[in-house]
């Protein structure tokens, strides 16, 4: 199979990409990561989008939310969002972002400085990344999952919603700590945790719990690999 190269995409090669390390995304203020000590940096806005349901699955687990992520077009897991463009400010451009992936409609639902949750600083890509959270009713989401198919950018930067399960199930991996084992792009899968927390959807505990289970996981796997014979 021949390969083509970045071509045209070449420029944005270093962002989001699945093996970013936590430790280089430094947590920063709104004012701090807006102000002129950032001004020259690469900036990215992305948003969670989140609703309260209250049911319980199979009567046996809570649902808690319904969250918005998405498959990229890059086969990694994110929030729908991007750079910012030269002009713009993060919020304007947390919104233009939700327009072109997800198709939202901004006169019933839109960002604001109020929905930003956190920022955080890359200095390794010079990268200051804005997070924000919009929560909406259920059924307001359910019409957003909807509307998706018709967003300018279903198909080519965006491939398709998810939503992550936000429990844990009988054999204490699949659900949320099996779904924490993806490919993410940048920092996502922090941004969702940290998103979780903002809403009081999970506590501290129970993330931490789960990142347990799934690191548990991934050593098994790990160890069966080890001992497959690559002669047999």
């Amino acid at each position: 199979m021949s390969e083509t190269g970045w071509g045209q995409l070449a420029p944005y090669e270093n962002y989001g990409r699945v093996d970013d390390r936590k430790e280089d995304f430094l947590v920063i203020s709104y004012n701090e990561a807006t102000s002129e000590k950032y001004a020259t940096h690469k900036h990215a806005s992305h948003t969670m989008l989140l609703a309260r349901d209250p049911r319980v699955l199979w009567d046996l687990y809570p649902s808690r939310a319904a969250i918005l992520m998405q498959m990229r077009f890059d086969g990694v897991i994110g929030f729908p969002g991007g750079l910012v463009d030269p002009g713009e400010d993060p919020v304007e451009a947390a919104n233009r972002e939700m327009v072109e992936e997800v198709g939202l409609d901004l006169t019933k639902h839109s960002i604001s400085k109020d929905n930003h949750i956190t920022s955080f600083f890359n200095a390794r890509k010079s990268l200051v990344l804005h997070f924000f959270g919009l929560e909406v009713t259920l059924g307001e989401f359910c019409d957003i999952e909807r509307r998706n198919l018709q967003a300018p950018d279903y198909g080519s930067e965006t491939l398709g919603l998810i939503r992550p399960p936000l429990y844990t199930m009988g054999d204490n991996y699949r659900g949320l700590p099996a779904f924490l084992s993806n490919g993410f792009a940048g920092n996502a899968r922090d941004e969702l945790l940290t998103g979780l927390q903002y809403f009081k959807t999970h506590t501290a505990e129970e993330i931490q719990v789960a990142l347990t289970a799934q690191q548990q996981h991934a050593d098994v796997n790990q160890g069966c690999l080890g001992h497959i014979n690559p002669s047999s």
